[in-house]
């Protein structure tokens, strides 16, 4: 009878790398473009953030906070600069705002996360900015709030 590590030696972890959002990110905004950002993929990239807050922090618990910040941090540069350039979409800040909301329930509900809450409400609160006076609205649309 053989061992099932040697039938299946793609399920060895030397032999799936750890995930890193950081490095996601960067690639994908690579090809973006570069007479402009598509925001329809960058609203893709947005909404992976709870998931690689998950696999980047359990496929390497050493680094995968800082790579999972470096990621989600870089995205919400770029949301930044859209708006100071007056092209941020609604839809795109609203995918921002539901990144931050699952973000943190996700830091909250597993054991080890609860460092990754810092990381969320710097970035919410350069979110808070961009919004109108009232801070529920951008550019007098109602903005995502959970």
């Amino acid at each position: 009878m053989s061992n099932s590590d040697d039938e299946f030696p793609e399920l060895q972890p030397e032999h799936n790398p750890p995930t890193n959002y950081g490095v996601f990110v960067i690639s994908t905004m690579k090809r973006m473009p570069a007479h402009g950002i598509d925001q329809t993929m960058l609203r893709k990239c947005i909404g992976l953030s709870p998931t690689y807050l998950l696999t980047d922090t359990c496929m390497d618990p050493e680094h995968g906070v800082s790579s999972w910040f470096i990621g989600f941090s870089r995205l919400i540069d770029v949301v930044v600069a859209l708006h100071a350039k007056s092209e941020l979409e609604l839809e795109t800040i609203n995918a921002a705002s539901r990144a931050c909301s699952e973000c943190w329930s996700v830091a909250g509900c597993w054991r080890g996360l609860e460092e990754c809450r810092d990381g969320i409400r710097k970035v919410a609160i350069r979110l808070q900015k961009l919004l109108d006076e009232n801070g529920r609205t951008y550019r007098g649309e109602r903005v995502y709030a959970p």
